[in-house]
């Protein structure tokens, strides 16, 4: 019967420290060894991560083509993915105060694969996480409801942490991947936010942080009208 590890709470001993520069460069490999070593078991960590971004993106692809069979209004707009780089993952543990090391990577961090899910309703959210938490092989660790409570920013998002198995030819690794749910506003309001806080040399001023709360109140709003509508139009059919 095959070993099942969880990739979050491996023991490994003698794991390499990852480097605040973590640089896979080919120059690199060839002048350390051991950084070779350390660059391909990362390159093994990040295919597992990867592997398991994947089958939540096969799961609602699945969900999307079961609602256009049915020819059922799709609750499902885009879906996005993302990998956290070496960098941004050793900054984060660096932020924590934890060891930059493959071991703490994998035990401490559940964002490191990402999945965005973009509804066109609130509704919508609630609905997409139902179906996939409902799957027999899906495990909710962690949920932070940022549309009931919102953050101080005025951010809105459902977010998920859910453990997906990943089977190898020889092992199998549950694996942790953060699912945000957002409306279209939500995530045209979230990512202009991103890019004038962290895209500026300059510390926002109290002003404009104002400014981007009242802007995320009436994008609220927005949809709640909006999904107001759509059951109105609904209810004519």
């Amino acid at each position: 019967m095959e070993n099942t590890n969880n990739i979050n709470n491996n023991s490994n001993e003698n794991l390499p420290i990852i480097s605040g520069e973590l640089d896979l460069s080919i120059n690199r490999f060839n002048a350390n060894e051991n950084f070779y070593k350390m660059a391909f078991q990362f390159q093994q960590i990040m295919m597992i991560y990867e592997s398991a971004v994947k089958q939540i993106e096969t799961k609602l692809e699945i969900l999307n083509k079961e609602n256009k069979v049915r020819r059922q209004r799709n609750p499902i707009e885009t879906v996005k993915s993302r990998i956290k780089s070496p960098d941004s993952i050793a900054k984060k543990l660096e932020k924590k105060n934890l060891p930059v090391t493959f071991d703490s990577m994998m035990t401490n961090l559940s964002d490191i694969a990402g999945v965005r899910v973009i509804c066109p309703y609130i509704s919508d959210i609630y609905t997409v996480k139902e179906m996939l938490i409902k799957q027999p092989d899906i495990t909710l660790v962690a949920e932070n409801d940022y549309i009931e409570n919102p953050k101080e920013s005025g951010y809105r998002s459902l977010h998920l942490v859910v453990e997906v198995p990943v089977y190898l030819s020889k092992t199998a690794h549950n694996v942790r991947v953060e699912i945000q749910l957002r409306t279209i506003a939500m995530d045209f309001w979230a990512s202009l936010e991103h890019e004038l806080r962290y895209k500026t040399t300059t510390k926002v001023p109290d002003s404009v942080r104002r400014e981007l709360f009242r802007a995320a109140e009436t994008i609220a709003m927005t949809d709640r009208q909006m999904e107001e509508i759509a059951i109105e139009l609904q209810q004519l059919d």
